[in-house]
């Protein structure tokens, strides 16, 4: 069988999830955010969203550690219900994951354009209500092709630079917290709602997109087959990702709105950054900067890794060509599927940051799907072995229903007109139906040659338990 090569420690699967988790934009959209919900509803909101997302993370801690092998959501669907939800969950992955590098290769020219307005020349056509210009396409693409190359010399060489910058990250941000907390006041930040705000409602009416900020890290069961650590602590690797990032995210904020008055940051167009410049200080305004530049390079190395591992673990259960269950033997990466990666994000990133915003909102009800499979994967497979002993096992077992719930608002949330992130009609409508119907299509027309005990052994990698067999094939691949 082909495997992975285990190049990665506890702190490198850590920052590989982190990452995932830790976005771009949050620093800079902060002013809009508060302005919306007032402080106490952005930041007490993402706390609320911190907690419902360790719900769900419970589960994919006691998964990942159950089965630490590339696919996450895949192997855990496929030994819990068969191929067919195996196959949607990666699917919903494909979506979700294509959509934010694609959304990435636009937005990395677009945050140079911050600093370096020039670029925006040489205009090739408009999309979305938007000037696609050719200096930002070319600055994505070799941002595309250079996280690929790095990619494909092996994950010992891409976690070393992701370990690198997200280091980097996490420096800055507690520079900007010790600033923050240090010549701020708490008059600045309290009251933390508007005179006019509704407290609990503007709080509750965050955990939404609060919960969209903190997906990601499903990315450490992605990449479990590529650790050198024991079940256990890739368990631990899980909840620690969510805690981590989610007090990063709560902190810096908090900072940011301790340092000046954040009804004054409400009104600022870039956040943070404008807030500490206003503040006095220049120099940290510039670390504000680099940690959205930094949140996208560690974001695309780790959703670029986690979509080829998905697409292998696809072809493992024979639901993919074969071609991408293939792994160079010497650097142990899968080059078919690292390779198809890079295709479809640069076929996708020239429609530019306005058209792959639809994308991208669509993106959130997959990952809303995965959540419920991996939640509802975690019950059956329990269900059907309880007594099983697992290196890392959930104590509380309602909690992860608790972030299923979670999940299945954040899909109600987007589905239904009015909800204040409903979908737009009718371009992201179309693209939702689009994927769904197109991923239809291309589960009839896969092979389906290999029996489920042989691609439940590829998958797993071991021969699979007693208690995984099914009555029949033929019930399960229909």
């Amino acid at each position: 069988m082909n495997e992975l090569n285990k190049s990665l420690g506890m702190f490198g699967l850590i920052a590989m999830g982190a990452a995932g988790v830790l976005g771009t934009s949050w620093i800079y959209t902060n002013g809009e955010f508060f302005a919306a919900y007032g402080a106490g509803g952005e930041i007490f909101g993402l706390i609320i969203g911190a907690v419902l997302a360790a719900c769900v993370a419970s589960a994919y801690a006691e998964l990942a550690s159950r089965y630490p092998r590339a696919g996450g959501e895949i192997v855990y669907a496929f030994v819990a219900f068969g191929r067919p939800t195996a196959f949607v969950a990666g699917w919903l992955l494909i979506g979700a994951y294509i959509s934010s590098l694609a959304f990435y290769v636009a937005a990395a020219g677009g945050l140079l354009a911050r600093v370096l307005p020039a670029i925006e020349t040489g205009a090739l056509y408009a999309l979305a209500g938007e000037t696609i210009y050719a200096p930002v396409l070319a600055v994505g693409a070799a941002l595309a092709v250079a996280v690929y190359a790095i990619n494909r010399a092996g994950l010992r060489l891409g976690s070393s630079v992701q370990i690198l910058l997200f280091v980097a990250m996490l420096l800055i941000g507690l520079g900007l917290t010790v600033a923050g907390f240090g010549h701020g006041q708490v008059e600045n930040f309290w009251p933390a709602y508007a005179a006019d705000g509704a407290p609990i409602a503007d709080t509750l009416r965050f955990v939404l997109p609060a919960l969209t900020f903190l997906t990601g890290f499903s990315l450490i069961g992605m990449l479990a087959e590529d650790a050198h650590l024991s079940p256990r602590r890739i368990g631990v690797a899980v909840v620690t990702t969510v805690v981590l990032a989610g007090a990063f995210y709560v902190v810096v904020l908090t900072a940011s709105a301790w340092i000046i008055p954040w009804q004054r940051t409400a009104t600022l167009e870039q956040g943070t950054i404008d807030a500490y410049r206003m503040a006095g200080f220049p120099l940290l305004s510039w670390g504000a900067y680099a940690i959205a530049l930094l949140g996208l390079l560690t974001s695309f190395i780790a959703l670029f890794v986690a979509s080829s591992r998905v697409m292998l673990a696809l072809a493992r259960a024979g639901i993919f060509p074969p071609v991408f269950a293939r792994v160079d033997v010497k650097r142990g990466t899968p080059d078919a599927a690292l390779l198809f990666t890079l295709v479809l994000v640069l076929a996708l990133g020239w429609l530019g940051e306005a058209a792959l915003t639809w994308f991208l909102d669509t993106g959130g009800i997959y990952i809303g799907l995965a959540w419920l499979l991996a939640v509802a994967s975690l019950y059956r497979i329990r269900s059907q072995s309880p007594h099983t002993k697992v290196p890392y096992r959930v104590r509380w077992l309602f909690l992860p229903a608790i972030g299923a719930l979670a999940a299945t608002a954040i899909i109600i949330a987007t589905l239904l007109p009015g909800t204040g992130m409903s979908l737009i009609w009718p371009h992201e409508y179309l693209i939702l139906l689009a994927w769904l119907v197109l991923g239809g299509l291309i589960y009839r027309l896969a092979p389906r040659a290999m029996r489920h005990e042989e691609a439940l052994h590829a998958l797993v990698g071991e021969t699979p338990p007693a208690e995984h067999s099914r009555e029949t094939d033929k019930a399960r691949d229909r």
